[in-house]
């Protein structure tokens, strides 16, 4: 039951975070802790886990088409030095400020998407000079400090910057958040924290197979659903993971 439970869980969570942009760990990480993992070990598990996720994603958006390499190369360099960094940090910290603060901001995104109805129906590429990607880049590093120490609902905040600073569409925007974010981030945390932390080695096995199976179905979801629908899923996301951060 334990191993059935954590599938259902690990492939929920993962679907609603692939069509959506983010947000796996508002389900994967607390149901981890509730079921008697200290945070730090939990965390760490679940950075391992969430990498299937891009991957399943990453097999899906393939076959589609319509990542951009600049993007893909940007974003590895401007992130992991963040993820990295934030990894390292958080084991030492307490997070429930970090976590309330989070939150405030998570749902300030959904608030802010909500009010702007047109926002990334439409590909309108901006900021594509050096200036541009210099400002991106700084942006997409602090986020990456976010997701390397506190892994609930980051994605959703590079979702967001795509769209917002570099005119990605919705769609555009969460297949690359979930190839960058889902693969090469959550891979440089999930390492960093295995090397300075404890990994639930037990729970991984069926932790990856629902993260891998909901991260390609939800990645389907989005692009047969297109950017309206996408655009709700992100609002609805972010309103829960910042409503559930400032709960607790």
């Amino acid at each position: 039951m334990e191993q059935f439970t954590l599938f259902i869980i690990s492939l929920l969570a993962n679907l609603f975070s692939a069509f959506s942009g983010g947000g796996a760990g508002l389900v994967q990480l607390p149901a981890l802790i509730f079921l008697g993992l200290p945070f730090g070990v939990a965390l760490a598990t679940h950075k391992i886990a969430s990498v299937a996720l891009g991957i399943g994603a990453t097999v899906r958006h393939l076959r589609e088409g319509g990542l951009e390499r600049q993007f893909i190369i940007f974003m590895l360099l401007a992130g992991v030095p963040g993820v990295v960094i934030g990894a390292s940090l958080i084991l030492q910290v307490p997070d429930r400020i970090a976590e309330v603060a989070l939150g405030l901001l998570t749902l300030g995104l959904g608030i802010y998407s909500i009010l702007s109805p047109s926002l990334g129906q439409v590909y309108l590429p901006t900021h594509r000079s050096r200036q541009g990607f210099a400002a991106g880049g700084v942006g997409l590093f602090l986020i990456g400090l976010l997701n390397g120490s506190l892994t609930s609902g980051t994605g959703l905040f590079v979702t967001l910057w795509l769209v917002r600073w570099f005119g990605l569409d919705y769609r555009r925007a969460v297949a690359h958040t979930l190839v960058m974010v889902g693969v090469f981030w959550n891979a440089s945390g999930a390492v960093t924290l295995g090397l300075l932390g404890e990994v639930k080695w037990a729970w991984l096995p069926v932790l990856l197979v629902g993260s891998l199976l909901g991260g390609y179905l939800g990645a389907h979801l989005s692009i047969v659903k297109g950017n309206r629908w996408i655009k709700r899923g992100f609002e609805v996301v972010t309103l829960v993971v910042g409503s559930k951060l400032i709960l607790g």
